[in-house]
């Protein structure tokens, strides 16, 4: 069975959010309580209705407690963000994702029980980062506040390399997961396996090693 979601603001997170989710081909429920935005994504959604998410008994009569996951994707209104998590919590909602504005924001949403909390700006600015830092940073994934996965395009300084020979975790603290090369891909790759420049290292370990890795192996 396809899986239920519920996304609650569709500004332009949440917005972003419904259509891909849409895309996928999932059942999505879109709320928001302005009338513009709910016409907008009628057509995008499987439902889009104009509702209060502050309001318990709303939510209720929508069966949101039903939905396999929710997305509180509101704007500015930190009180309404808060108070919509809440009552879901309450609800008993399986699984809830949330968009912080700031630190405090998202500590008071871990506090009453946010199952995922996210800082789209703040996330997207460090792989934005992290992509212009280095023209061989394919992608940038955070796993914690000091935990990363990384996409690198190999360079010549790695070029017919095995990866004993870079030491990548003695030297730096990472593990190398995969490798990919044109529509081949290698998991847990052995120590001999010889790198090319041009192939796609899939990279894990803290982001202060990481951006030493980067410096030391990537960075003219």
């Amino acid at each position: 069975m396809k899986k239920q979601f519920a996304v609650i603001g569709l500004g332009r997170f949440g917005g972003s959010i419904c259509r891909s989710l849409t895309n996928n081909d999932m059942d999505v429920l879109a709320i928001d309580s302005d009338e513009d935005r709910v016409n907008e994504f009628s057509s995008i959604a499987t439902h889009a209705v104009i509702a209060d998410a502050t309001d318990e008994s709303v939510l209720k009569s929508l069966g949101v407690r039903n939905f396999d996951h929710v997305i509180v994707a509101i704007g500015d209104n930190i009180q309404a963000s808060i108070l919509t998590t809440l009552i879901l919590k309450e609800l008993g909602v399986a699984h809830i994702t949330v968009k912080a504005q700031n630190d405090y924001h998202e500590k008071v949403l871990r506090k009453i029980g946010a199952d995922r909390i996210v800082h789209p700006e703040r996330d997207m600015g460090q792989r934005i980062a992290h992509n212009i830092m280095s023209n061989n940073v394919l992608d940038y994934l955070e796993l914690s506040d000091e935990h990363s996965i990384v996409e690198l395009i190999a360079s010549k300084k790695m070029h017919d390399r095995t990866l004993i020979e870079l030491d990548v975790r003695a030297n730096y603290g990472c593990n190398v997961m995969a490798i990919k090369r044109n529509d081949d891909i290698v998991v847990s790759p052995q120590a001999t396996h010889t790198i090319r420049e041009g192939d796609i290292l899939i990279v894990i370990g803290a982001d202060n090693d990481i951006s030493r890795l980067e410096k030391h192996l990537l960075m003219d």
